[in-house]
């Protein structure tokens, strides 16, 4: 029998590590930015053409690399950063692994131009599928110029899963975020089809939050800083009003690495606790930094998942250090008013502004109708005789034939003869509904008794309206009175490019001021009285959460995202007529059971499991 066990060729086994390493065009700009970062560049520029389906290229200042150096770095783990296993527990740098280079040839088209600042000349090296087309030496700037087009060009599969170019570029605006935020000493720039999406200076750690996430969430930061002998704990996190319901931004760095870490997230909400509602979403930049030795990187090829030796000795600290920043934030400070200019007020001394209780003087004979009584004060007496009363001595019987006074009784604007409230529910023209707690409406049918959930009802409701004027374009604009202007992240400047058509069908009037910058003019009719700006940060957050769609699966997601903010509150109190008018359009839509996420809108308590409750 011949042997059946055989080494896999480098191509295949680069092609299989792809699986892991490489999952989309984001996952070759994070390897490349982070190499770039290794190599001590102190600007970096990524280039993308139709969110790195295309081409995408990664320009930077560093060391670079020698002929030998270029050509190796697409060997199979072949690493610059560790020499034996110890080095480990050592890292100092992003990338150790050696799988990044040799996986992103496997499956693209590379060009590397590089050189080193001690050689006059540099190198460009050209690989397809990890086979070396050609290598030759080019003038150059130092540096390197990582080219990768045609992303699995080879792997058709890869390739046809990827997707939408939105998608695919807001993928890539988080991986670059995750690193700019790590290094604020360096400038980076993201250009896409040519135009300009980050354009980040070097500038202090605050300042670079500012630049990605806009200048709105400067005053919502306090400072956080701890240093013991476990770790030091750096960053900011968010006052208590910055909360939010959807789009918070959360972020965990080890050693300049990012990391996930939901024990961690419980510890900083966990400080939350009774200062923001359940469910909101608290912005948080926090950094650690620990002995390298005391945890492991190496568990994922995407190394986001990180071990800690004395995880919960962490825990006790971060949480403290929320907690303390959270307490310096909100201490309350001893009442001191402005008194420049105004007089002094003197001081009390019991001991030398004796004051002695006051009291009141009467003559408990005084009759006012009785001209010869005087009235004793204070400061001396009043004779009542100088103002004599001309009053007779009989004067109680002039009042003993008067009439009783007549009580003024309110009539009723229309004579209706009064309606138990029984009575009334059995009417069918007009029946009479119950609020109960500000948030079920109770109404009495044949069957037993129907409880409805105002707000899911009027979910339901504003969800039809607003898809039914999309699909007709017949939606009104409601005008405001001054524009307000919408700062968004990179990211939701993507999204908005995607959703603003719709939004504009749904009755939103929004203007691209540039720079991430949109103008609110208008939103949709019967959204009075909410937060413009809060409304359009909604929507777009609820749209996103849900994914993104085409066609009427994106109008549909915007129509119950507005529906969900404009709907009915719950604690809202309503009239007897206005419950009737909701009952009447909710009965009057497709799918009165369930709100357009699956929620339940309503149930009926039977008739004969209430006799059953009270027999």
């Amino acid at each position: 029998m011949s042997d059946i066990i055989q080494l896999l060729p480098d191509s295949v086994a680069n092609q299989i590590a792809a699986g892991e390493v490489i999952q989309r065009p984001a996952s070759v700009i994070k390897e490349l930015v982070e190499n770039a970062v290794d190599a001590g560049a102190k600007t970096i520029k990524v280039v993308i053409v139709d969110a790195g389906r295309t081409s995408l290229q990664v320009i930077d200042d560093g060391c670079g690399m020698s002929e030998t150096d270029a050509r190796l770095a697409f060997e199979r783990h072949a690493t610059s950063k560790i020499r034996q296993a110890a080095d480990l527990f050592s890292l100092h740098t992003m990338g150790f692994r050696g799988e990044a280079l040799p996986s992103i040839a496997a499956v693209a088209q590379v060009e590397l131009t590089t050189r080193m600042a001690t050689e006059d000349i540099g190198s460009r090296l050209t690989i397809h599928g990890s086979k070396v087309v050609s290598q030759e030496p080019v003038a150059c700037p130092v540096g390197s110029n990582f080219k990768v087009d045609n992303l699995f060009y080879n792997v058709p599969a890869r390739r046809k899963f990827l997707k939408s170019n939105a998608t695919e570029l807001n993928n890539i605006l988080t991986a670059f975020e995750r690193i700019v935020l790590v290094y604020p000493e360096i400038t980076f720039m993201l250009y896409n089809n040519g135009q300009e999406l980050m354009n980040i200076k070097a500038g202090s750690l605050r300042q670079r939050i500012v630049d990605v996430f806009g200048k709105k969430l400067n005053q919502e930061l306090l400072p956080l800083e701890v240093e013991t002998a476990i770790c030091k704990i750096t960053g900011f996190v968010g006052k208590p009003e910055s909360a939010r319901k959807k789009g918070g931004v959360d972020y965990f760095f080890v050693n300049g690495r990012f990391m996930k870490h939901s024990y961690f997230h419980k510890a900083v909400m966990g400080a939350y606790e009774r200062l923001v509602p359940i469910g909101m979403q608290v912005p948080y930049f926090i950094y650690f930094q620990v002995e390298p030795a005391d945890i492991d990187v190496n568990i994922h090829p995407t190394k986001t998942e990180i071990k800690f030796e004395n995880e919960q000795g962490i825990w006790q600290i971060l949480s403290a250090a929320v907690k303390d920043a959270i307490g310096r934030f909100c201490d309350v400070p001893a009442i001191d008013f402005d008194t420049n200019g105004k007089p002094d007020i003197p001081v009390f001394d019991p001991q030398r502004d004796a004051v002695s209780m006051p009291h009141v003087h009467y003559n408990p004979g005084y009759n006012p109708f009785n001209a010869t009584n005087s009235v004793k004060v204070e400061h001396g007496n009043v004779d009542m005789s100088r103002h004599q009363q001309r009053v007779p001595a009989d004067w109680q019987q002039l009042y003993e034939q008067q009439a009783p006074a007549q009580v003024f009784v309110e009539q009723p604007l229309f004579d209706e003869a009064p309606i138990s409230l029984p009575e009334q529910i059995l009417q069918e023209k007009s029946p009479i509904h119950y609020q109960y707690k500000g948030r079920y409406i109770m109404t009495a049918v044949k069957s037993g008794l129907m409880i409805i959930d105002q707000h899911r009802a009027d979910i339901r409701i504003r969800y039809e309206r607003n898809l039914t004027l999309m699909e007709q374009k017949q939606a009104s604009t409601q005008r405001v009175l001054f524009p307000e202007i919408i700062q968004l992240t990179a990211s939701e400047s993507v999204m908005m490019q995607q959703f603003l058509p719709d939004m504009s069908i749904m009755g939103f009037d929004l203007s691209d001021l540039g720079g991430g910058n949109y103008a609110v003019n208008g939103v949709p009719a019967g959204s009075e009285g909410l937060d413009p700006v809060a409304l359009v940060r909604h929507v777009l957050a609820d749209s996103s959460e849900q994914g993104r769609g085409v066609g009427h699966e994106l109008q549909s997601k915007l129509a119950l995202s507005l529906a969900r903010h404009t709907a009915i509150d719950y604690g809202q109190v309503l009239s007897n007529e206005e419950m009737e008018r909701l009952v009447n359009e909710l009965f009057a839509c497709e799918n009165v059971n369930y709100t357009p996420d699956g929620k339940t809108v309503l149930c009926i308590l039977p008739q004969q499991d209430i006799e059953q409750l009270l027999g």
